[in-house]
């Protein structure tokens, strides 16, 4: 006798992990800290970058803006994970 598969689509069963609405926050409130962190430290260190090339420290000038750039790449992968997510979750949701 052979078994018979169920045809329909595969879902993700979140019903399975115990505790999912308190996960959902979790990785909310982490992506916030996140994104917050990230912001603060653009203005930080552009206000940093623009008071030592104002002076003439080009060093710490230099090191200011590697900040900047540093926060805005963190920024963008931040947003891109939690997009990146979204659409495996959409895409497993259609299969």
């Amino acid at each position: 006798m052979t078994a018979r598969l169920r045809a329909g689509p595969v879902r993700p069963d979140f019903a399975a992990v115990a505790a999912t609405g308190e996960l959902e926050r979790v990785v909310g409130a982490l992506l916030t800290v996140a994104l917050i962190t990230a912001v603060a430290m653009v203005v930080v260190c552009a206000a940093v970058w623009a008071l030592t090339a104002h002076t003439g420290n080009w060093s710490t000038a230099a090191r200011a803006r590697t900040g900047v750039l540093v926060a805005l790449a963190g920024a963008g992968l931040t947003g891109a994970a939690l997009a990146w997510t979204n659409w495996l979750l959409d895409t497993g949701a259609r299969l």
